[in-house]
This record gives C-alpha cells, sequence and structure tokens, in this order.
C-alpha cells in the first residue's frame, strides 16, 4: 500500500502564515527522504485556519527541490477556473517535474460563498458544469480528443510532452465517487472531514459503478485520513489537543488557526461539547508511531483503500515533522 502526505499548510497561533507555506517547502524535501510517495497540496481562500490558497504554485517551488516524490493537488477546486487554464498550469508543472504531477480535482468551492463569488462571478452556476470540466480538463491535459461538436475541440494545452498529469477525482460525497466512477478515474475520500462518516459507502459504490478507461483498468481508491504520532503516547496526547479543540468547536462556525496545546487547555466548554471531544479523541489516530500505522492499516483493509494519505498539523514544526518520520519508520518506507 503506498503512503502519501497531504499537507494543507495549517495556521498556527503565532505563526505568520507566510511562515507556514515555508514550513510546507521544507517538510515536502523532508516526506521525500522519508519514502513517501505523493505529497499533495490543498486549496482554500480567505481562511483563518489554512494557508495554502494556490496549490500549483507550491507545486512548482517543491519540484524545485525534490527529485523522486510525486507532487499533486488535492485539490483544484475546478468549478472556480476555467478548465483550459488549468490545463495550462498543470502541462507546465508536468515539464517542470516529468512524470510526477497528480491533479486531483474537486466540486467543493473551498471557501464561503462571498469567497466564491470573487473567485469566478458565475460561481452559482459553476458546480453544475463540474463534470463536463473534468471531461475537457482530462482531454486538455493528455492530448485525447474532444467531442466532434465541442466549441474548442481544436485548442491544445501547452507544453505537451511524453508524459500526462495523473487526475484524481477528491470527494467527501457520494458524488464525487460516481463521477470518479464514471470517467474510470482514481478516487480518494476526504475521511478527515467527517471522521469517516459516509467513506464505506461512497468507495463501494466507486467500486461496483466503475467503467475502466484509458487510463485506468480497475478502481483504484484512497482515504485522506488525519494522524499523529509521536515517540510516547503522553506526548501524542498533548500535541492533539490542539485538533481536538478545533474538531469540537467547529460547529460554532469559525475555523480558526490552531492554538497552542496551553492555549486549548484555557477554552471553555459546554458540557455538550466536553462530550463531543471525548468521541473526537477516542476516534483519533493519534499514538506512537506503530500503533498509530497499526491502526491506520487496519482502516485501511477495512475500507479496502489502495492509497492511504496522511494530513496532520500540530503548533511545532519539528513536532509535525518527526510525526511523518515515526509513521514512515513504522510503515517500513525506509526499507
Amino acid at each position: 500500500m503506498k503512503l502519501s502526505v497531504l499537507d494543507q499548510s495549517p495556521m498556527k497561533s503565532g505563526v505568520s502564515p507566510d511562515e507556514c507555506i515555508r514550513e510546507t517547502l521544507d517538510l515536502a524535501k523532508s516526506c521525500e527522504a522519508y519514502g513517501y510517495h505523493r505529497y499533495w497540496l490543498s486549496e482554500h481562500h480567505n481562511s483563518e485556519a489554512l494557508a495554502g490558497s494556490a496549490p500549483e504554485v507550491l507545486m512548482a517551488a517543491i519540484a524545485a527541490t525534490t527529485s523522486r516524490i510525486r507532487l499533486g493537488s488535492a485539490g483544484i477546486m475546478l468549478p472556480h477556473y476555467s478548465a483550459f487554464k488549468v490545463a495550462e498550469q498543470f502541462r507546465v508543472l508536468e515539464a517542470i517535474a516529468p512524470g510526477r504531477i497528480d491533479l486531483g480535482v474537486g466540486r467543493a468551492p473551498g471557501a464561503d460563498g462571498r469567497t466564491a463569488l470573487a473567485l469566478n462571478p458565475n460561481a452559482s452556476h459553476a458546480a453544475d458544469a463540474f463534470p463536463a470540466q473534468v471531461r475537457d480538463l482530462q482531454a486538455w491535459t493528455s492530448g485525447a480528443e474532444l467531442p466532434l461538436d465541442h466549441p474548442f475541440r481544436t485548442l491544445r494545452a501547452e507544453p505537451r510532452g511524453p508524459f500526462a498529469p495523473q487526475m484524481w477525482i477528491l470527494g467527501s460525497s457520494n458524488y464525487g465517487a460516481q463521477l470518479a466512477a464514471w470517467f474510470g478515474l482514481p478516487y480518494c475520500f476526504a475521511y478527515f472531514f467527517s471522521d469517516g462518516e459516509g467513506a464505506a459507502e461512497a468507495l463501494e459504490i466507486y467500486r461496483t459503478q466503475f467503467r475502466p478507461s484509458a487510463v485506468l483498468d480497475k478502481p483504484h481508491c484512497g482515504i485522506v485520513v488525519w494522524a499523529f504520532a509521536a515517540d510516547t503516547q503522553a506526548e501524542a496526547d498533548y500535541w492533539f489537543r490542539s485538533r481536538a479543540l478545533i474538531q469540537t468547536i467547529r460547529p460554532r462556525g469559525r475555523f480558526l488557526a490552531l492554538p497552542t496545546p496551553e492555549e486549548a487547555e484555557t477554552v471553555e466548554l459546554t458540557e455538550i461539547e466536553k462530550e463531543r471531544m471525548e468521541g473526537i479523541k477516542a476516534r483519533a489516530f493519534v499514538g506512537t508511531g506503530q500503533e498509530t500505522a497499526n491502526r491506520l492499516r487496519a482502516l485501511c483493509a477495512e475500507l479496502k483503500a489502495d492509497e492511504l494519505v496522511i494530513t496532520t498539523g500540530v503548533t511545532n514544526h519539528e513536532v509535525r515533522r518527526n510525526s511523518f518520520k515515526l509513521l514512515a519508520e513504522a510503515f517500513g518506507l525506509g526499507a
């Protein structure tokens, strides 16, 4: 099973957003050295919690300082953009890092409605065109033919070359699973969005409805899981306080920068929120490297996932780096 990384460039208390981006660049080099297969970057806009607003730019920067690890978007929120322009961007990335580029796309806005409107004045209708955008994007990135009656059939996304980005459909609902199955593309479920709610159903829909394509002859699915490892369970629990609090107060309607573990302890919670936090802690993939890896393996076996993508965030960069190192060792990536 392939093990990969999703880095959302999480914002942290006491750290400027631009520094969070530089930490992403630094972590990518470490994860390549640890043996991870892919390094994916997310797209969020006008966020107080996540600094990564332009995954294609980060991919180019990381490509310049790595040589083996695959680089990808998880994902490009396609309804914000012209499919042709996205195709050109990823053809350029493919020229920079031949054979190493993943193009993960999603339909969700990755932003509030007002921000989505700022990105695309036609945002209210753009999501309806998502399947057609996926078709066009797949054709333009791979050099395949568009339908005869397509108004832009003769356009070519440059620079062309011997490799094409590997397209993925990303999602957290049955819609994305059905679309990936229809186009015969790899599918990745955002397990960490809702602690896995709906994951089993979506992945089963994907597998049963999958249609073989020119790029994939059988279903290939992954899951993105929030996981954290430390040298001891006590240390892991300490750093997890920040994530546990953010997840607990999410229903309040705000997505905030990660507080330090000490700051997280000072936040007053309602009785309902205290119960919610205990549930979050009980379900979390948090512990020593081997213990966390064992639980992740069991989850992948249960869901029949072909790939596992790990995302994590704590307020100390070196601690986060060590988590990825411990998990890589527990999964035997060095071997």
